[in-house]
């Protein structure tokens, strides 16, 4: 990819997907100039019907540009509309001081025989080059999400860019991870004026030091030797911090739902899970690691035992891996179900655990479903969930949009707990540092009622382990 200089005025030519994926990309390019060409905006009518979500945001891509011409006259979209012009655009960006221009005249195309056709990629490249070689100064950029159109813009020897005004981080390794790795002379650093009690059985301690500023809430610190000290920050305060002593659940004794945490990383998640005063909770990993299991083994306990929440519910992103097998037949549930083989696989794993004959386990299993409920995302707009533990799997093919649409459907008593693996997103043009289980886990580890963790230990199988690791 091509990358133009810094410090000029820049054109920047929009393809049809960047405002199919952010409607908001009109606005958010700063003192810089915007391009749409004829083709975009036919692209735009043909991508409007229909209930998905980039038929969604076409139509407000076309309301935005409906907003902004509705008081131009036609010499002031020869010369470009001041943005902002709406009061979506004043609230979102008051930085946003460029123009907008619409292609209002047939340009010469200067594409070299080698890009034949009259594709729609192929036409906007065209535009974007008649710009660049009408343009006395400043810089010309196509803006894609298509990698293809990238590369051919770059080859044809115009300058390219990816939209990034939705990446979360720079890079997926820098991710917020939930642990932290304490140094072995942490006590000799921070424990000097260290006090210590007991409070309900818990164990806490005040510890001051030059670590503490770099902590987050609810974030795990474990020491790598013989001690295996384990806790959670529970409280900061520039230097000074309230932790709390992590309860152990590997042992046959304090198994959840018959579930013990086999590795360090699947104890911290337990103890955030079975944590009433969290009501946010991220979980990465790759597969086998064990997610969906501990969300459900927590949530039985929770919803069954302790009576903090009156069922569970469960969804997820319909994504095939394969081919699509077309509509299903039945209610909301039944057409959920072939989506839901995680959630059953793990639900008959733990009602086995019960002791007893076959008839029991059968009347567990019964009990387990009745109080697991399987909903779809597409019909969770303008619902309310009152005292539920919500389990949302996949959470990695979701935008941040669509994010944000589901967590505000929390109502009081809720925990919402969102399950994923960043390695494995099947949306398109969605990456791991524009997912949107990146975009919450980066946006939510500064409250104090949010946790989370990356499982990095499969725990499934050998054959899996081995699997994850050479293939």
């Amino acid at each position: 990819m091509t990358s133009a200089p810094e410090g000029t005025k820049k054109l920047f030519v929009l393809d049809t997907n960047v405002l199919m994926h952010d409607p908001s990309a009109l606005f958010r390019f700063q003192e810089h100039d915007v391009f749409i060409p004829m083709i975009v905006l036919e692209e735009l009518d043909h991508s409007k019907k229909g209930l998905s979500e980039v038929a969604r945001n076409a139509r407000q891509a076309s309301r935005f540009l409906d907003e902004l011409i509705q008081h131009a006259d036609l010499d002031a979209i020869h010369q470009g509309i001041e943005l902002p012009s709406t009061q979506y655009a004043e609230r979102l960006d008051e930085r946003c001081q460029g123009r907008l221009y619409f292609q209002v005249e047939r340009l010469p195309s200067l594409l070299p025989d080698t890009l034949p056709g009259q594709i729609p990629d192929n036409s906007i490249l065209a535009t974007a080059l008649a710009l660049s070689k009408a343009r006395a100064e400043g810089q010309t950029i196509v803006v894609s999400k298509d990698i293809n159109l990238r590369i051919k813009a770059s080859v044809i020897g115009l300058y390219a860019e990816d939209y990034y005004n939705d990446q979360v981080l720079d890079d997926v390794d820098l991710l917020y991870s939930g642990s932290c790795e304490l140094p072995l002379d942490f006590w000799a650093t921070h424990g000097g004026r260290m006090t210590s009690w007991q409070e309900h059985g818990r164990t806490f301690y005040t510890v001051e030091g030059p670590l503490v500023k770099d902590w987050f809430p609810n974030q795990f610190l474990y020491l790598p030797d013989e001690s295996q000290f384990e806790a959670l920050v529970r409280k900061k305060d520039n230097n000074q911090a309230v932790i709390e002593l992590a309860r152990d659940f590997r042992t046959p004794q304090h198994a959840v739902w018959g579930v013990q945490a086999r590795n360090r990383e699947q104890n911290f998640a337990l103890n955030m899970l079975l944590d009433p005063e969290i009501d946010f909770v991220t979980l990465l990993g790759t597969a086998g690691t064990g997610k969906t299991l501990l969300a459900l083994a927590a949530g039985l306990t929770l919803t069954l035992d302790h009576k903090l929440y009156k069922e569970i519910v469960m969804t997820r992103e319909t994504i095939p891996l394969g081919e699509d097998i077309g509509f299903l037949p039945g209610s909301e549930e039944e057409k959920m179900t072939p989506w839901m083989g995680a959630l059953l696989d793990n639900l008959e794993l733990l009602g086995s655990r019960e002791n007893g004959g076959a008839w029991e386990r059968g009347a567990t299993n019964q009990l387990l479903l009745n109080r697991v409920k399987v909903r779809s995302l597409n019909f969770m707009r303008g619902r309310t969930f009152l005292s539920r533990y919500l389990i949302l799997d996949e959470a990695q093919n979701l935008t941040s949009k669509q994010m944000k649409a589901l967590v505000t459907r929390a109502g009081p008593g809720t925990k919402i707990v969102c399950l994923g693996n960043i390695g494995q997103i099947d949306t398109p043009y969605l990456t791991g540092t524009t997912s949107g289980l990146t975009y919450v886990v980066d946006r939510f580890k500064d409250w104090p009622h949010s946790a989370h963790i990356t499982l990095k230990r499969g725990e499934r199988s050998r054959l899996a382990d081995f699997a994850t690791e050479t293939l």
